[in-house]
């Protein structure tokens, strides 16, 4: 795979686990009734804004596993 197609599929499936896990984290704050758009910070808001953050970090962390299992092992030295 060439560098810049390798560089398009790294960002590309970054993105994607930081947005899918982000929307996940909304949404289970939602269910929980915790609005991340309450005006000011209150404790509800803060648990909210935390979901959303964990829920990003995880996708991502997601997507770069999913993309390390993807890739060709390396040849070994001898």
């Amino acid at each position: 795979m060439s560098t810049s197609r390798r560089l398009l599929v790294e960002g590309a499936s970054d993105a994607i686990g930081f947005l899918a896990g982000a929307l996940l984290g909304y949404g289970i704050g939602y269910v929980l009734g915790l609005d991340l758009f309450a005006e000011g910070y209150d404790t509800r808001s803060i648990f909210a804004i935390a979901l959303v953050g964990l829920g990003g970090g995880i996708g991502l962390n997601l997507a770069r596993r999913w993309r390390s299992a993807r890739a060709p092992a390396a040849p070994k030295k001898q």
